[in-house]
């Protein structure tokens, strides 16, 4: 399986999306500051997921979240209760 998900800092104003097969060892990695691109916002509470059988499937989803800012809005608002606890 492949998850798309989204991580939020507990400290800062940053939300991060990506893709794994493994998600508990990469949110693990993420809270730990293995990765370049958000170890500066540690740490992170896992926030959303979806579960994909294709990656391809799921490298898709993750491009429209990242690239087009209508896409993430309209996930923000349906998961505003949960990026504000």
């Amino acid at each position: 399986m492949f998850y798309l998900y989204l991580i939020k800092s507990e400290k800062k104003n940053f939300i991060y999306v990506g893709i794994t097969e493994d998600l508990r060892r990469r949110f693990k990695e993420h809270n730990l500051g293995e990765n370049i691109s958000t170890k500066h916002y540690k740490p992170f509470k896992l926030v959303y997921y979806e579960c994909y059988s294709n990656k391809l499937d799921a490298v898709e989803r993750e491009r429209m979240l990242k690239h087009k800012g209508s896409s993430i809005g309209h996930l923000k608002k349906r998961i505003k209760r949960s990026l504000n606890n």
